[in-house]
């Protein structure tokens, strides 16, 4: 069974077994969360977002349509993902540019990943790190815009 903080607002969604929504998330009709999955204070989650299972969101990310989060994922706090390569006040695209985060990724705190991009398998996202393009599996990126400084064993 799941758990729902009182004061979260969540629009008919899957949410998985075991997972825990505190409060202040909002999380928008359509989105699919797995189970064991940490959705904490001050989030939000989309409609067309699709998260895997035992992944955890730090308090201050926003998840936007088309964005696909595998399984054993990490998102620290207040990280930046984006779904519009050129946003324009009240000019949407025909469709949004999700990230995909493959499993077992993590993504420091602060760190912003633009439109488009896929972050391999157990890649590390350092801090702060601005991510322009793709990001192999095993890879630790760090800085801005974010480089290979080495690969995990």
């Amino acid at each position: 069974m799941s758990f729902v903080h009182m004061l979260a607002d969540v629009a008919e969604c899957d949410i998985g077994n075991e997972t825990r929504i505190w409060q202040y998330a909002v999380i928008l009709k359509g989105a699919l969360i797995g189970s064991n999955c940490n959705i904490c204070a001050h989030t939000l989650i989309e409609g067309d977002v699709v998260i895997g299972n035992n992944v955890t969101v730090k308090p201050g990310v926003f998840i936007w349509d088309g964005t696909r989060i595998e399984d054993d994922v990490f998102i620290g706090p207040n990280a930046t993902l984006t779904n519009d390569p050129m946003p324009r006040s009240k000019v949407y695209p025909e469709t949004f540019s999700g990230i995909h985060i493959k499993q077992g990724a993590s993504i420091g705190a602060n760190a912003t990943v633009l439109p488009g991009v896929t972050i391999g398998e157990n890649a590390m996202i350092g801090a702060g790190a601005v991510v322009t393009k793709d990001v192999p599996a095993k890879a630790v990126v760090v800085g801005n815009p974010a480089k290979i400084t080495r690969y995990m064993g």
